[in-house]
C-alpha cells in the first residue's frame, strides 16, 4: 500500500503559506513622498500621517508634527493578490487627547501600473512612458500620472487630490517587488 490516493492522485495537501504564495502576485511598494497644502485641523497647523489600505491590509506612515506640507518619503509595502482592489489612502491629524481627525481621503487603481509591468518593458530607453493616466471624475488624480520605465524598473508617480476635505494633495510613487516563489505577473 502506497500513500492514500484521491481519484487516483496522491494527496499532497499544501501548507497554508504555499497556497498564500500561489495566490500572491508580488508586493506593491508605495512611497508616500509628501503632502501639499493639507487642511489645518489644530489651531494653526496639523500633525498629519497617512493610512494606506488594500483589502484587509493597513499600513501607516509616521506622524509629522505641525506641518501641512509634510515630507514623509516613507515606503509602505502591500502584498497584492488581486489587482482589482483599489488602494485607499486617508490622511489623519494626530491628536494626543482625542480621536484623530480625518484630513481627507483618496483612492487609486493599480491596474494601469500592473498592466505596464506585464508588458515586460526590458530594453526600452530609460524614462520611456509606458502608459499615461489622465485626471477624471472617476479617479483622484490632480494631474496626469505616467507609468514609466526608469532605472531598470517600472514606476508610477502620482499626485492625488484628497476628497472630503477643503484642500490637500498627496504625492506617491509606486514600485513593484517580485517575490521568489509567488505566482508573479
Amino acid at each position: 500500500m502506497g500513500s492514500p490516493t484521491i481519484n487516483g492522485h496522491h494527496d499532497h495537501s499544501e501548507s497554508p503559506t504555499q497556497s498564500l504564495m500561489d495566490s500572491l502576485l508580488g508586493l506593491l511598494r508605495i512611497r508616500v513622498k509628501r503632502g501639499i497644502n493639507l487642511a489645518v485641523r489644530d489651531v494653526r497647523s496639523s500633525d498629519p500621517y497617512v493610512v494606506v489600505r488594500m483589502g484587509k491590509q493597513r499600513m501607516k506612515t509616521r506622524v509629522i508634527r505641525k506641518d501641512i506640507n509634510p515630507e514623509w518619503n516613507e515606503d509602505l509595502t502591500l502584498s497584492v493578490s488581486d489587482p482589482k482592489h483599489p488602494v485607499s489612502l486617508t490622511v489623519y491629524d494626530h491628536d494626543t487627547f482625542s480621536m484623530d481627525d480625518k484630513m481627507g481621503d483618496a483612492e487609486f487603481d493599480i491596474r494601469p501600473f500592473i498592466e505596464g509591468m506585464k508588458m515586460h518593458p526590458n530594453g526600452l530607453p530609460n524614462g520611456t512612458i509606458i502608459t499615461r493616466i489622465y485626471p477624471s471624475r472617476s479617479n483622484c488624480l490632480s494631474e496626469e500620472s505616467s507609468v514609466v520605465w526608469r532605472d531598470g524598473r517600472v514606476m508610477q508617480d502620482m499626485c492625488l487630490r484628497l476628497k472630503n476635505v477643503e484642500c490637500g494633495e498627496i504625492e506617491l510613487q509606486l514600485q513593484w517587488i517580485d517575490l521568489p516563489g509567488c505566482k508573479g505577473l
